[in-house]
């Protein structure tokens, strides 16, 4: 299991440790990953995804997944997010 955000595409990030001497040490900035189950409500489903707290707190805000897939750009998306995405404009179509 990768560590990425499958709606944002929040990865990890590489970085120094900054002694008070001045050594530097390589280390790594993880994305604050957390398993949620997210309902659309154009699908009348559920979905289990890994994303950032980061991303919850947008979902959230924009008022749900299917809002928050709305507004994506499909760059940052995940396969399952763009399938997911893509459920969603069919439907709203049909």
């Amino acid at each position: 299991m990768s560590r990425e955000c499958e709606l944002t595409g929040t990865k990890p990030m590489v970085g120094n440790i900054v002694s008070h001497s001045q050594i530097k040490t390589k280390r790594r900035y993880l994305p604050n990953l957390v398993q949620v189950t997210l309902r659309s409500e154009a699908l009348d489903q559920n979905f289990r995804m890994r994303i950032a707290a980061k991303a919850l707190r947008t979902v959230d805000k924009l008022g749900g997944l299917d809002a928050f897939l709305a507004k994506a750009k499909e760059e940052g998306l995940s396969t399952k997010a763009l399938k997911i995405k893509r459920d969603i404009a069919k439907k709203a179509v049909a």
